[in-house]
């Protein structure tokens, strides 16, 4: 959370889990010894949890010392974790192991750098809840607190670099949105019956409502409203989504990717889905550097830029970005509602008079509904 006093900014993380993490530790060496050899006596000599990045599943980065004949090595290692209940999830449904399967299979059929995934256990048993485990990949990620756009290696970045690492991220989503037969591929990512998009609409509905648990917020409802009476007349071809398709999900190195991370909301969809979302994610954090009177990043990732480079890697023209742009604040008005109410649990917050407080960024979403065609 980010908010301002009379000092300035000041930077608060909510609330993401309640393990002990001395347990937790003990729990995944003992996991690992039991997938590697008799006489690895694995041991994990470095233990972090990162708080840069990531409100959703929990991220451990860690050392894991080994042998194998008597030699002993070090591996750099990332497990993400499913959140437990009593973190107030922000997701129904955690699929760890799908998403592992995720990120197997755009391995297989993309050059898209995503890092190898170890070990993949779907049963809760060892640690309280699914996970899987990563090679770890060096580089620097667009930070979420503070915002990339307050001050960060990337705004010190020339504009050269800033626009190498717009357009080879744009470059990441072409090549995910050309995987051959994705319908096939992914099939286990179909949401629903139909078109991709209702069907991707559909369900989020059915988060909202989970999301809400009876408190109504009106300004997302009039977001669905807005959607029905302008649905597209002609949706582009279904392919592999990304689904958090934003900067702070890259590591990049020299300002171009090296890992992409976070595959939690991979789905099947048009690829505008990707581009809405990249283009608002950074609109979402250009309001908030304009609440603070900060000049922001605002020649980054702009929506005719993003699309220009987009058709001349894909030969597609993406359709309808006004309204894939308000479904990606929609979408991201409800989890931010999530996350709030989750800090009303934790007691980091009370809960508002109006509940489109809920959202940190109404503002933002009344201004583009209120500009919408």
């Amino acid at each position: 959370m980010i908010e301002s006093d009379d000092d300035g900014l000041t930077l608060g993380r909510p609330q993401t889990s309640t393990r002990d993490h001395e347990t937790l530790r003990a729990e995944l060496e003992g996991w690992l010894a039991s997938q590697l050899p008799a006489d690895a006596a694995p041991q994990i000599v470095q233990f972090e949890i990162p708080s840069s990045n990531g409100l959703s599943s929990e991220t451990i980065l860690l050392d894991l010392e080994s042998g194998r004949g008597g030699e002993r090595s070090t591996e750099r290692l990332v497990a993400r974790l499913a959140p437990p209940e009593t973190a107030v999830p922000v997701f129904p449904v955690y699929d760890l192991d799908r998403q592992a399967r995720v990120m197997r299979l755009v391995a297989a059929h993309t050059s898209v750098p995503v890092p190898r995934v170890r070990w993949s256990e779907p049963d809760p048993g060892p640690l309280g809840s699914p996970f899987f485990v990563m090679d770890r990949v060096d580089g620097l990620v667009p930070p979420d607190l503070l915002p990339y756009n307050f001050g960060s290696w990337l705004t010190q970045g020339d504009p050269v670099e800033q626009r190498r690492l717009q357009d080879t991220t744009v470059g990441v989503l072409a090549e995910l949105h050309g995987i051959a037969d994705a319908t096939s591929v992914f099939s286990f990512l179909e949401l629903g019956p139909g078109p991709a998009l209702g069907a991707h609409v559909a369900d989020q509905r059915e988060y909202y409502t989970w999301v809400s648990d009876g408190v109504r917020i009106p300004l997302l409802e009039d977001c669905f409203d807005w959607l029905d009476a302008h649905w597209p007349e002609r949706e582009s071809p279904t392919t592999f989504s990304w689904g958090d398709s934003r900067i702070g999900n890259i590591l990049y190195r020299d300002f171009q990717p090296v890992a992409v991370l976070d595959w939690e909301m991979a789905a099947l969809g048009p690829p505008e889905l990707d581009l809405g979302w990249l283009i608002f994610m950074h609109h979402f954090f250009e309001g908030v550097a304009a609440q603070f009177s900060l000049p922001g990043m605002p020649d980054f990732l702009r929506a005719d830029d993003v699309a220009t480079t987009y058709e001349s890697l894909t030969g597609h023209a993406a359709r309808d970005l006004d309204f894939y742009m308000l479904y990606a604040a929609l979408r991201h008005g409800i989890i931010m509602s999530r996350i709030q109410r989750r800090a009303i649990h934790f007691g980091e917050a009370t809960m508002p008079d109006d509940p489109n407080d809920l959202i940190a960024h109404r503002a933002t979403i009344e201004t583009m509904l209120a500009a919408a065609p």
